[in-house]
């Protein structure tokens, strides 16, 4: 139930700021529907283009099984992390494009919306239990739906926490989580692990900096300025504080700043998972990573982990939350042939209203605002729902409004790198924070 209001409250929060390899055609008879009422008159097949690595697994067990049930073909190709875009621009200029994308924010949709099919009157979009995360143009159309919302934050090893002589509680701003964070590097040797994974700039875990950590200054300035459309110039009011957090976590991490260049998110991750650590910025995504991926082998306890705000020292940060929202959103490619677009409909459809789909979601995702979800067993989810439920406001994601969001992002990136290993001077995160923005804003 807990999952629910957290549902009903996030959709509201948000709804103001939020913008928010091929598959062969087959033909002949489907395979008779199993038990589970998996059955598809389509004659044409599916290539999904995913857009998360840690989630490849369970599409690709989804997938094959579709298959067995219906008998259309179903292919799924995982981009790697932090490549979508160019992947997505690579398949869709090929003959047999991806028919089931993407395309998570309004960049995305002003670059790719004639290729979406509207939506709107299919029965994957009738089966929605809200509109909130859907992306729409002007007259309504919805080019894409949002199939789940996540959150991010610190998630926090409770565990060690203790053996270090402190409860989630004691950590309230940015302060104490500071001090805390401190006490832990001038004890490293005695207590055995860190306070923070190692941030790491190599590519596949620089978004985690880029992107989500970037957003906590973006929402206090978006939220001071009354932003809600994508703005042509940012002021960067907040980098001091961006600047402190950032510092906090390099300085108090596994490693020291001049390694985090070549640091992947494989290895935070496992920095984590093998109790390494107290810290891992990461979101509601790493669940089943930590926790029931077998061939991850780390096989947490779910009651030693939970997830706090990001805080980096913003007045009133202790009435704050998670960083809650979506970039997770389907389109349908509007330029497949109609029998492919009808496989890939009644896929959509069979996913978010089958035992097999919703389980499968449930695990990966959390909640997903389709009328035939399951409840999440993510502990992530659950302290994203306590913290709405103590009246705590919700971080909103700022960088929906990203101008050229990987070009953008890769700038922050160099500047960090040299910021960080080099010694160079922070002032050039700052440029690439605003004047960076002001460019692609002009050159998307």
């Amino acid at each position: 139930m807990k999952k629910r209001v957290f549902a009903t409250l996030l959709s509201a929060t948000l709804a103001a700021t939020l913008l928010a390899g091929c598959g062969s055609s087959s033909s002949g008879e489907t395979k008779a529907a199993s038990d589970d009422g998996a059955s598809s008159s389509a004659t044409g097949s599916v290539y999904y283009l995913n857009f998360k690595p840690e989630a490849d697994a369970a599409w690709q067990e989804l997938a094959t099984l579709y298959t067995e049930q219906t008998g259309v073909p179903v292919k799924v190709v995982t981009a790697a992390s932090g490549d979508y875009e160019n992947t997505l621009t690579t398949e869709m200029g090929k003959s047999s494009a991806p028919t089931l994308f993407q395309c998570g924010n309004q960049a995305a949709l002003d670059t790719w919306k004639d290729y979406c099919l509207d939506l709107s009157d299919t029965d994957v979009y009738n089966e929605m239990t809200t509109d909130d995360f859907n992306l729409k143009g002007e007259n309504g159309e919805v080019y894409a739906i949002g199939y789940c919302y996540e959150a991010f934050g610190l998630i926090t090893n409770k565990a060690l926490l203790k053996e270090a002589g402190y409860e989630v509680s004691d950590i309230t701003n940015f302060e104490s989580l500071k001090s805390v964070a401190e006490d832990i590097t001038a004890r490293k040797d005695e207590l055995g692990f860190a306070a923070f994974t190692s941030a790491g700039l190599e590519s596949s875990s620089s978004w985690r900096f880029s992107g989500h950590l970037a957003n906590m200054p973006l929402f206090y300035e978006f939220r001071d300025d009354n932003v809600t459309s994508q703005p042509a110039t940012v002021t960067g009011a907040y980098l001091d504080n961006y600047k402190q957090i950032w510092d906090l976590y390099i300085n108090n991490a596994t490693c020291e700043p001049n390694q985090i260049v070549t640091k992947t998110a494989d290895e935070s991750e496992a920095e984590f998972g093998k109790g390494e650590a107290v810290f891992f910025q990461n979101g509601t995504w790493e669940y089943a990573n930590l926790v029931t991926d077998e061939s991850k082998g780390f096989l947490m306890n779910p009651e030693d982990i939970t997830m706090i705000p990001i805080y980096i020292g913003v007045e009133g940060e202790e009435n704050s939350g998670l960083a809650c929202g979506t970039e997770n959103c389907w389109a349908v490619n509007s330029q497949a042939s109609e029998e492919d677009i009808q496989a890939t409909l009644d896929f959509a459809k069979w996913v978010v209203t089958s035992e097999e789909g919703t389980t499968m979601m449930a695990e990966q995702f959390g909640p997903i605002p389709f009328k035939n979800a399951k409840d999440s067993e993510n502990v992530f989810f659950t302290a994203a729902n306590d913290y709405i439920n103590d009246g705590k406001y919700v971080v909103t994601w700022a960088f929906n409004y990203t101008p050229n969001v990987d070009t953008w992002r890769e700038g922050v990136v160099s500047a960090l790198t040299q910021y960080s290993a080099n010694n160079g001077s922070w002032d050039n995160v700052v440029t690439a924070y605003v004047n960076g923005w002001a460019t692609q804003y002009q050159q998307q």
